[in-house]
């Protein structure tokens, strides 16, 4: 691989095989875990603490991200118990509008950059973007991966542009999405989350919804053995975003059991770990409202956006 990468960090990115039946098989051994009672509603209203509301589609207004804004900041009106979310992640040019929406509260504006969610468009262009979408008020970002440069093996075209991209954050979080989706192996995975990690990512972030699968308990796994190795490592803690697919308030506790059980309580928290599904919201609020009722709600009884 002649590359500056290889040339500069020739032990960093020798990423070891991910032995697959393990990771599977240790995936679907913490999906059987029950929580109940007590436990259940605090993981219900942390996963919504944890929550990315999201709208990428190319018909979005201002007033759709505005009411996407107001349940984000209080997801269910009259529950004072019930968190905000931790973010609203939009297009760049809706940016100002989320920021207005969610001035004084502790939701976080997130924009897409990179040419999302196909990456495929010029570095300037990407860096411009980022910049222009910081300067508007994000304070995340979440790019994406170059994949046609990764699945071509040009791993330090990918690593460049993850540290380009982490400067022109400035002082806005990136989340790195490697669309693992696309990427298709474990070992294409890992190598991705490493040049991620080194690059500078604040977070790792496993799709943009466009591609299915999405998210996956096992892919989600290795990412999060990826970053507790790093910590242990570096003693530099980044976090996880599992995006794509989940849909249930079952799914959601599942993936916080992943998150416990691998990287501890520290990682419990909307600063470490995030959920990028925003029709994973309503169904999380039905469980809360029957665990305090006894009774199901209709979906209806809860807002589309």
């Amino acid at each position: 691989m002649a590359d500056r990468m290889s040339a500069t960090f020739p032990v960093e990115f020798r990423v070891p095989p991910v032995d697959a039946v393990a990771l599977e098989t240790r995936a679907a051994e913490l999906a059987t875990r029950s929580i109940k009672k007590a436990a259940k509603v605090a993981g219900l209203k942390l996963a919504i603490a944890m929550m990315d509301l999201t709208t990428l589609e190319g018909m979005d207004s201002p007033g759709k991200v505005q009411q996407l804004c107001r349940k984000a900041r209080q997801p269910l009106p009259g529950r004072a118990d019930v968190p905000s979310c931790a973010a609203v992640c939009v297009y760049p040019d809706l940016v100002p509008i989320a920021v207005l929406a969610l001035a004084g509260s502790t939701v976080q504006v997130a924009a897409v950059a990179t040419g999302f969610p196909s990456g495929r468009t010029d570095r300037a262009t990407k860096l411009r973007e980022t910049q222009l979408a910081v300067a508007a008020g994000a304070t995340e970002i979440d790019m994406v991966i170059d994949r046609g440069a990764f699945l071509a093996g040009r791993y330090g075209q990918v690593f460049d542009e993850i540290c380009a991209v982490k400067q022109a954050c400035g002082t806005a979080h990136l989340k790195v999405i490697l669309e693992t989706g696309e990427l298709k192996t474990y070992d294409n995975i890992r190598r991705a989350i490493r040049i991620a990690l080194l690059g500078g990512a604040d977070f790792v972030k496993t799709s943009t919804g466009k591609v299915t699968p999405a998210s996956t308990l096992p892919v989600v796994l290795l990412m999060l053995e990826a970053v507790r190795d790093h910590y242990l490592e570096t003693g530099t803690m980044v976090g996880v975003k599992a995006a794509g697919g989940i849909r249930t308030a079952k799914d959601a506790l599942k993936y916080l059991v992943l998150v416990n059980e691998t990287c501890g309580d520290r990682w419990l928290s909307p600063q470490w770990f995030r959920f990028g599904a925003s029709s994973l919201l309503n169904d999380v609020l039905m469980q809360l409202e029957k665990e305090r009722t006894g009774r199901y709600q209709r979906p209806v009884d809860f807002s589309a956006d």
